[in-house]
């Protein structure tokens, strides 16, 4: 067996490429290891400068002080129940509708894909899209983050185009089983399909996660307002009253402690930056393995 020898022009094309991918995965990294450092050192002192990796005066009161606030809990709990109830019925309506649009046979299918690619193109504007909400009744309502992202476009074609390159013999012969087509959609072509569906799902996931647009526009109840949009109104705030103006029971253990007075309003609205992203992110790699073989088998299949 002939063993390739690699050149000096690919040996410094090589380390070449890896010194650039390692500072560009170092700039868009740093940002984010330079909040937690600010978010983990005392207010006061960060103000002098000169931290850039680590804290210099270390301190948790900053994530104290904001975890205590009971509408950033109630924040999270909106978040995630949004993100959780939103991702499974998105991929559930959205997975039923491609599975009926995967077969070649299906009566009136040209006309029921035109009717589906036409909001693809055509938008109808915020004021239509707030009037109906409105007239449905989802104006500040939990719901208004459910129903609205209840079915994708984008993901129904990914899987339909998915659906479609599975053997049709798989199906034929789970109905001369005796099998139903919801029977052979769950047992049969959704468990062929756990790369894709995991990629779609961390895909909508996101989405609901990091959406603060409908809170802030379709919600005025501030218990029912997500994380993310909950940090976008604190990050205009500039008093640590706006910010967290409820927290009077943890500013007064901070007065006694001598902590109060070494917070500032960016120290806590970093800490606030931080736990508004922290948790979506530790999810992203036990789904990567997914996330890459499902966009690609989609794509490669044809």
């Amino acid at each position: 067996m002939v063993k390739y020898k690699t050149g000096i022009g690919e040996k410094v094309f090589k380390v070449f490429n890896v010194t650039v991918l390692f500072l560009f995965g170092l700039t868009t990294l740093y940002p984010f290891i330079y909040i937690i450092a600010l978010s983990l050192n005392e207010g006061v002192d960060s103000m002098k400068g000169g931290i850039w990796l680590f804290p210099r005066k270390f301190t948790l009161f900053n994530y104290q002080y904001v975890l205590s606030n009971h509408l950033i809990q109630n924040a999270y709990i909106i978040t995630i129940g949004r993100t959780v109830i939103g991702t499974l019925l998105s991929i559930s309506v959205t997975a039923l509708v491609a599975y009926g649009l995967s077969y070649r046979n299906l009566p009136y299918k040209r006309g029921i894909m035109t009717f589906i690619i036409i909001p693809m193109v055509f938008n109808g504007g915020l004021i239509p899209y707030y009037l109906q909400l409105r007239a449905l009744g989802l104006l500040n309502k939990f719901w208004v983050y459910i129903f609205p992202f209840s079915f994708s476009i984008f993901n129904m074609f990914v899987m339909r185009k998915f659906f479609m390159d599975i053997p049709e013999s798989l199906n034929e012969s789970a109905f001369i089983d005796g099998a139903t087509y919801l029977q052979t959609l769950y047992k049969i072509v959704l468990p062929l399909s756990k790369p894709m569906l995991a990629a779609l799902s961390l895909f909508t996931a996101v989405n609901q996660w990091n959406d603060w647009f409908s809170g802030a526009f379709y919600v005025s109840d501030l218990k029912l307002i997500p994380v993310q949009t909950y940090l976008q109104k604190i990050l205009s705030a500039d008093s640590l009253q706006m910010l967290t103006g409820d927290n009077r029971m943890v500013a007064e253990a901070a007065v006694r402690q001598g902590q109060y007075k070494e917070m500032t309003i960016t120290a806590v609205k970093m800490s606030v930056v931080v736990i508004g992203t922290l948790p979506i992110l530790c999810v992203y790699p036990f789904l990567q393995k997914y996330f890459v073989k499902g966009m690609l088998v989609g794509a490669i299949k044809g």
